[in-house]
This record gives structure tokens, sequence and C-alpha cells, in this order.
């Protein structure tokens, strides 16, 4: 099974366990690092994760891997919250998160930078619109960028 199709199968049997708890699944990924393999889920809700809630998915998770067991080789298993400067990466993060300050890391440099900051204006036509600290609107094609989070203030 592919690294996308042990995600997408994951993401199918978190759905009634995020359904059930009023939780939100903001991501999965199942990635190699070193030796080990990880699977990690992050989860949300209104007025934030606790740990409690990270174990009841966990544990509800565990049950249904272990009998439908998609993933062959060893890993570990990690349930977290996003943390303050969580990813964007459904349509609906950037409705919901539209007015805040965001952090963008492109695969290839625009304008000689990879790094962009600026208040998050929207998507539309998978083109994410910001304006930068100097108040100039800026576009990047959703590929192009590697990551783009919720920046953290102090």
């Amino acid at each position: 099974m592919s690294k996308q199709s042990i995600e997408k199968a994951v993401e199918s049997y978190l759905e009634p366990i995020m359904e059930e708890h009023n939780f939100e699944l903001v991501d999965v990924e199942y990635v190699k690092e070193g030796t080990n393999w990880y699977l990690r889920v992050f989860i949300d809700k209104k007025g934030g994760i606790t740990i409690d809630d990270c174990e009841l998915v966990s544990k509800s998770l565990e049950k249904t891997l272990d009998k439908e067991d998609p993933i062959k080789n060893s890993y570990i298993l990690e349930v977290s919250s996003p943390g303050l400067d969580r990813p964007l990466k459904k349509d609906s993060d950037f409705e919901r998160y539209k007015g805040r300050i965001v952090d963008i890391k492109l695969y290839k440099a625009f304008n000689k930078k990879k790094e962009y900051s600026g208040e998050l204006i929207g998507l539309k036509d998978n083109i994410v619109y910001i304006i930068d600290e100097d108040g100039n609107e800026l576009s990047f094609n959703r590929n192009d960028i590697a990551i783009i989070r919720l920046a953290i203030l102090f």
C-alpha cells in the first residue's frame, strides 16, 4: 500500500471517531524519519484538544488499525493537536483563518525569497492571497507552497 493510500485509509477510519466526538481531523501523515515510520494524526476541536482527547482517538484508531491492518511494517502512532502554528491544509482552513497572519514557505524562490509572512486574504482558484507587512498584496499558486502555517505572534 502506498504512503498516500495509507493516509487515505486512516482518514476514512477516523471519520466516525471525529464525528462522534465533534473533533476536526486536521491532517494524517505517514512518514519515515531515520529508521522509524510514524503515523501522525493531528486533531482539533473548539476550545482545543486535551491529552484525554488524544488518548481516546489513539485507542479507538489502534483497534481499527489492528483489525484492518493497512500498514505492513512497524510504525509509531502519534495523535496530537496541530499546535498554535497549525498548517493550513484544507480549503476550509483558508476561509476559517482569513485575517490571521500566516507564514508561507515556498519550494522555489519568488522575488529572491522563499519565505513570506502576511495577513491571509484567502484562497481562490488554487491561489493563496496575502497582504505582507508593507501592505502589498501577494499571490502564490498553492502548488508552489511547501507549507503555510498560522504565525505565532508574541
